[in-house]
């Protein structure tokens, strides 16, 4: 084959360099454009770790690899013929003048920026263009390699290490350090692994530390959330689908499994994914292979799977809503996320570090909180765990316009909460009951969006009861207005909404 012969004679590296030497060798030997007469430079570009777009002299998108879906959630199909920058979620456009140069001298450019990902998370990317020469017809075509450069920059700042350190994922508390602990076996093999924990723990980010550790960190992380999509649209996002498959398919589409190619896929929520779904993932955990939508073609994949999930999987195993068998194949490696109410000393290094990273984001000279507002923070339960912490740092750098966020800068669900927790009172302990309940009087009552944990630890048994009553509470605060609501309790709106719907209040 020609490309053994190239690379026979070629360092063996993933650089862009390398990747835009290759595609030039390929056009200087009079190979066309079209994918569908060269199969074999598609098959390279797939197996390139880089994304990798091939463009015409109008700077339009002619091919994509694999690796560049994944990054952009757009596969080749809905991209070719387009302008490259309504594909490429970047600021690279505004230095045009680098692709300029490429066209007009010919010469091989490179500058760096970010990429916005298909979880819409900024990725340092080292853009390289390199132009495609013909002799005789100069310029004929274009390649622009995004190379991912995570990696290296966190080399550079020493925060490269095997634990996560970065997105409120810190911790030096004895749970913690159990997590980490398990994390470079966890890294080291491809078995399954079940992560477990409540909403807002870190599940998804200890998922990516682990695929970052591992020996599959070149290749793409995708993230899925089994319970955001029904179960027709879910088979499709996860497996894909030919043209014709169903209504609206006007085009292929390759699913997650596919985009997720040599790396890991990451199913969060894995509970609430439909029964005839675990049936076609379980088909696919033992072949390696599975059916498109409306496909007669089979397509093999390598991929590692991680699932997660904030519900007993046992339980519902013994319901009858989830498969017994899919359970075990899932289950091979299991690390549970400790909520953060049992985050000993925890608290407050996040605070701290969420702090400075909204502080330096939002442009604000903000140097640190009031006594009264750590000690709220401190004494709270955080139902929502590390995501509401976050959730409540940000809205209060928000809010404050000095250098010091006060108590009055915090959500109002924060402020009226009660700054200590009375101990359970053990069954017929004899304790006296407070003066006013000697009276037979009746406190007052407290706010409907925070009430009293006192009497909440009398009536519900477990946190979910708790979180559920927060949820009323906020609700008829707001008059039922679920934008309010979701402000009230520190969470977005589409958080909101997924707790409605799991607590059948929606």
């Amino acid at each position: 084959m020609i490309y053994e012969t190239y690379r026979n004679n070629t360092k063996q590296n993933d650089d862009s360099k390398t990747v835009a030497n290759l595609l030039s060798f390929y056009f200087f030997i009079g190979i066309s454009l079209t994918m569908s007469q060269c199969p074999e430079l598609l098959e390279i570009l797939n197996g390139v770790p880089h994304g990798i777009a091939l463009l015409d002299q109008n700077l339009q998108i002619v091919e994509v690899n694999r690796f560049l879906e994944a990054l952009t959630g757009y596969s080749g199909e809905e991209v070719r013929g387009i302008p490259y920058e309504y594909a490429l979620r970047t600021h690279f456009q505004k230095n045009s003048h680098i692709l300029q140069q490429t066209l007009e001298a010919g010469l091989t450019s490179s500058t760096e920026g970010d990429i916005l990902g298909l979880n819409r998370k900024k990725i340092p990317i080292r853009f390289t263009a390199t132009p495609i020469l013909s002799s005789g017809a100069g310029l004929v075509a274009m390649v622009l390699v995004l190379e991912d450069m995570t990696d290296i920059k966190e080399t550079l700042v020493g925060k490269k290490e095997i634990g996560p350190t970065k997105g409120g994922f810190l911790g030096h508390s004895p749970k913690m350090q159990e997590v980490f602990e398990l994390l470079p076996i966890l890294a080291h093999t491809d078995s399954s692994v079940l992560i477990t924990g409540e909403t807002g723990t870190g599940k998804d980010i200890l998922a990516e530390a682990i695929h970052h550790a591992s020996q599959r960190s070149k290749h793409p992380f995708i993230k899925v959330n089994c319970g955001a999509l029904p179960e027709s649209l879910l088979e499709s996002e996860l497996f894909g689908h030919v043209r014709g498959a169903f209504t609206g398919a006007h085009a292929d589409k390759h699913g997650m499994f596919q985009l997720a190619q040599g790396g890991t896929i990451f199913l969060t929520e894995i509970g609430d994914l439909p029964l005839p779904l675990q049936v076609k993932l379980l088909t696919v955990l033992d072949d390696r292979e599975f059916f498109p939508l409306g496909s007669q073609k089979k397509v093999k994949v390598d991929v590692r799977l991680i699932t997660g999930t904030h519900r007993d999987l046992r339980k519902l195993v013994g319901e009858g809503g989830f498969r017994e068998d899919l359970f075990f194949r899932l289950n091979v490696l299991r690390v549970h996320m400790p909520p953060l109410r049992e985050r000993d000393g925890d608290i407050r290094l996040l605070i701290d570090h969420f702090l400075q990273s909204f502080a330096v984001s939002l442009n604000k000279n903000i140097k640190k909180l009031s006594p009264q507002a750590l000690q709220r923070l401190t004494s709270y339960r955080y139902p929502g765990n590390v995501r509401e912490l976050r959730n409540i740092i940000e809205y209060g750098v928000n809010m404050c316009k000095g250098e010091v966020i006060e108590l009055e800068h915090l959500p109002i669900l924060v402020q009226d909460h009660p700054l200590s927790h009375p101990p359970a009172k053990p069954p017929n302990s004899g304790t006296a009951l407070p003066a006013s309940r000697q009276a037979g009087t009746t406190p007052n009552p407290p706010s409907p969006a925070t009430p009293d944990l006192s009497t909440i630890t009398d009536n519900f048994t477990n946190w979910s009861d708790i979180e559920k009553q927060n949820i009323l509470g906020a609700l008829m605060r707001t008059g039922g207005n679920r934008s309010e609501a979701a402000k009230l309790l520190a969470w977005g709106r589409t958080t909101l909404w997924r707790k409605m719907k799991e607590y059948n209040l929606a």
